[in-house]
């Protein structure tokens, strides 16, 4: 908004003619988002705190966490708010992709936010009732999948219900109409996948930060007719403005890590991870990189993945040997390497390489085929 105001007066200062540039909008994107985090972030915990908005505590977690009980939570809202406010300013709100992906942040932040308020609000002990929760992303990727699905551009290059393979040369796998149940898949497993992440402090935010700072490379390159035909990779015009939302997260997410990291003084609670989530989801199937999301949130993927072995496990050996069993001490699987004694500090910053690391394979990924 901001940048197209000032693009019209390129004519008479003729510096404005930087905001045609992506590279240059994004960069703004993240910097603005980046201190309207930090200047907003003590505003809202202190009246997190005055309202006694506090996290609570699971009793079987582990015993180091209960010292976090009354930590002010819902704190996504710094993100979501400084997000927002960024692309409101430099992205360009008329692009297909923008408005689906705000769409899907917007959304899933409701529903997050709505999911914090009956838990510590309203003091319901599980919150939203898991089944509307799932309603919820179940119904936005419906949403996405559809307007991706019959859009006529993407129909017109056949792209509407494709996705590309990673590590081969133009090899897409085409899914036809199961492209929706695909896109749901997707944006809903990962919505879940982050908000079980987050569970310890900084943990999520820092992953999110890292794999949205991959994404936004991909959706540049992604959304150049020359790089993507040089990297042999699906063109999708006008797909470029989501590297200035990507980075616009990746700002938001480091200046809330100012007051998320060890020992935090708030959390993104589900209003947060919900929608980083969906989002992170959502620039997966807009970009038609949903398999490609696997390896840059590899991360994501192994908590999930903890959770699922643990309690099958557990089900399977109570029921043939009326005793249940685990595999992990705990999970999510960051909760395993605590009871084995790790600081939760060092959990944190080696997922975090982790995540790094799996990000920097993923470009690879676009040589190495």
């Amino acid at each position: 908004m901001l940048a197209d105001f000032l693009f019209q007066f390129r004519d008479e200062f003729f510096g404005f003619n930087v905001f045609r540039y992506i590279t240059v909008r994004a960069a703004l994107a993240a910097i603005t988002a980046l201190i309207l985090s930090m200047f907003i972030g003590p505003i809202i915990i202190r009246l997190l705190k005055k309202h006694q908005i506090g996290e609570e505590i699971r009793h079987d977690g582990p015993k180091e966490h209960q010292a976090k009980r009354g930590t002010p939570t819902m704190g996504g809202l710094i993100i979501l708010g400084s997000v927002i406010v960024s692309v409101l300013l430099w992205a360009k709100l008329m692009n297909f992709y923008i408005q689906l992906i705000f769409l899907a942040t917007i959304w899933m932040g409701l529903v997050g936010f709505l999911d914090d308020y009956l838990k510590v609000i309203k003091k319901f002990k599980k919150g939203l009732i898991g089944r509307y929760k799932l309603v919820g992303q179940i119904s936005l990727s419906l949403i996405i999948g559809s307007a991706i699905y019959f859009n006529p551009a993407f129909q017109e290059f056949g792209l509407n219900d494709i996705t590309s393979v990673p590590f081969f040369k133009n090899l897409e796998i085409d899914f036809g109409i199961l492209y929706i149940p695909l896109v749901i898949f997707v944006i809903t497993g990962t919505s879940n996948a982050v908000n079980l992440t987050d569970g310890l402090d900084g943990l999520a935010a820092g992953l999110i930060a890292i794999a949205m700072l991959a994404f936004a490379g991909i959706s540049y390159v992604t959304g150049n007719v020359k790089f993507s035909d040089y990297l042999n990779i699906i063109y999708l015009p006008g797909s470029g403005e989501l590297t200035v939302y990507c980075l616009a997260i990746v700002g938001a997410a480091m200046g809330f890590l100012w007051y998320n990291t060890y020992p935090a003084e708030v959390f993104m609670g589900d209003t947060g991870s919900l929608a980083l989530g969906s989002t992170l989801g959502t620039v997966a199937v807009l970009i038609k990189k949903e398999i490609l999301l696997v390896l840059i949130g590899g991360m994501f993927v192994a908590e999930t993945l903890s959770v699922i072995i643990q309690t099958s496990y557990f089900k399977y050996t109570r029921k043939k040997y009326g005793e249940g069993k685990r595999i992990f001490r705990m999970a999510p699987l960051h909760h395993h390497f605590e009871l084995k004694g790790w600081p939760e500090p060092k959990v944190v910053v080696r997922f975090w390489i982790i995540g790094i690391l799996l990000a920097l394979l993923s470009l690879t990924t676009f040589k190495v085929r």
